[in-house]
């Protein structure tokens, strides 16, 4: 049981890393310093975000509108945190 957790804790640590990348990512572009016309740029940042909006989607119908700002982010962020809490206080 002890290995099913680790395994599961790295897990998170990439996804944690992958969300992390996607925001920062998000923010470079928006404040351009990167060009979405570079196509390295705009493949990874396409990916990013076709790998995360599945899991962005159902948190923004239950998440309220904030004038342009998306919280769906920070709501996965720390339903990751939250899990690794969980994981590591029971398995570990």
């Amino acid at each position: 049981m002890l290995s099913l957790g680790i395994i599961l804790l790295a897990i998170l640590n990439v996804a944690k890393w992958i969300l992390i990348a996607h925001i920062v990512m998000g923010w470079l572009i928006n404040f351009q310093v990167l060009n979405m016309r570079q196509p390295i740029v705009a493949q990874l940042y396409f990916g990013l975000n076709n790998l995360l909006e599945p899991i962005y989607r159902p948190i923004r119908r239950f998440l309220p509108t904030a004038g342009g700002m998306d919280f769906s982010p920070i709501v996965v962020f720390l339903g990751i945190f939250a899990l690794q809490v969980i994981i590591q206080n029971n398995l570990l």
